[in-house]
């Protein structure tokens, strides 16, 4: 059985963009977030992204979830698995097999933005699990938690170490905003990934092919296409630093030359210097008593903490 909430329409997504362009390169220093990257292409390019040699915390999360899923099911006593920015791939296929080899799994929530990629991966997991109940929720998760289906003994997934995007105050808002719609023992299966040499961490985000410099690049291509802007990719250079004090990754386009470039939807004309910067993706890095503290001023207790064998990610299960 397939159901679908619809907790965002097209055009909210088009508000979105418009109010994030529209903030983002009036600000000092210019950033667009990173949600904008997705489309088609983006989807894609991230896709092969995971797939790149440099590029570990897919490879290392999923080796977590093949050795510890069963473990992850009975710590969490789940019957509904809840994931936040859904993912249609083996890491969600191996979450449910553990819940039902537990004898608990009834229901799946998968959450995302794009209406028809949930539509089409909620599909195939109802071909696969016969008899799962499938309730897709169409909805930004920093938004419409309180809007979740909240039927069952849920854990919420964050995997993909998504919570890294967020800055510090973010984060903490989110995890508040989730521990609140929870009900009292009810669990957080949260992706980290782990800080490490930083030579890595570039590696891992500048890799040797440049197809994180055009995933990086694509959501230039989508703010000319979605509102009718005249940016040229190829006049911004992929950049890739780690920030040790903050202790998280940062990607930026650094405009090659001085340009003004129009952004026709909006009535904006944006100035750029030669070397000018826009923030397209921070990624945090934890450490495990950072994260302990960020979830216990939450509400949340750290109870479960998994490794791959060479200590780059983390899995954890937190209870409410």
């Amino acid at each position: 059985m397939i159901r679908i909430d619809h907790h965002l329409t097209p055009d909210d997504l088009a508000k979105a963009l418009r109010r994030d362009v529209a903030d983002g390169l009036a600000g000092h220093p210019k950033a667009l977030p990173p949600k904008w990257f997705y489309d088609e292409r983006g989807s894609v390019l991230f896709e092969e992204i995971t797939r790149l040699p440099e590029y570990y915390p897919t490879r290392a999360e999923r080796a977590i979830l093949v050795r510890h899923a069963p473990e992850i099911a009975r710590a969490t006593g789940a019957d509904t698995l809840v994931e936040l920015g859904a993912g249609s791939g083996e890491k969600t296929r191996l979450l449910l097999d553990a819940l039902r080899g537990a004898g608990t799994l009834r229901r799946f929530v998968p959450v995302d933005v794009s209406g028809d990629f949930l539509v089409e991966s909620a599909g195939r997991i109802a071909a696969e699990y016969p008899g799962l109940e499938v309730h897709a929720v169409v909805a930004d998760f920093e938004r419409h938690l309180h809007l979740l289906p909240a039927e069952g003994r849920r854990t919420v997934a964050v995997l993909g170490s998504t919570i890294g995007n967020l800055v510090p105050a973010a984060r903490a808002a989110f995890l508040g905003d989730l521990h609140s719609t929870l009900r009292p023992g009810e669990t957080l299966l949260l992706g980290v990934d782990l800080v490490k040499d930083p030579a890595r961490l570039v590696a891992a985000y500048d890799d040797a092919r440049g197809v994180t410099a055009e995933f990086n690049r694509n959501v230039l291509r989508v703010v000319d296409r979605e509102l009718d802007a005249r940016f040229d990719p190829c006049a911004f250079d992929h950049v890739a630093v780690w920030d040790p004090g903050a202790e998280w990754m940062e990607m930026r386009l650094r405009a090659r030359a001085p340009m003004r470039v129009r952004v026709g939807a909006l009535d904006l004309a944006v100035d750029f210097a030669a070397g000018e910067e826009v923030r397209t993706e921070i990624s945090a890095k934890f450490r495990r008593a950072g994260v302990a503290g960020e979830l216990d001023r939450a509400g949340f207790a750290l109870e479960h903490w998994w490794t791959d064998p060479a200590g780059d990610f983390a899995l954890l299960v937190a209870r409410a």
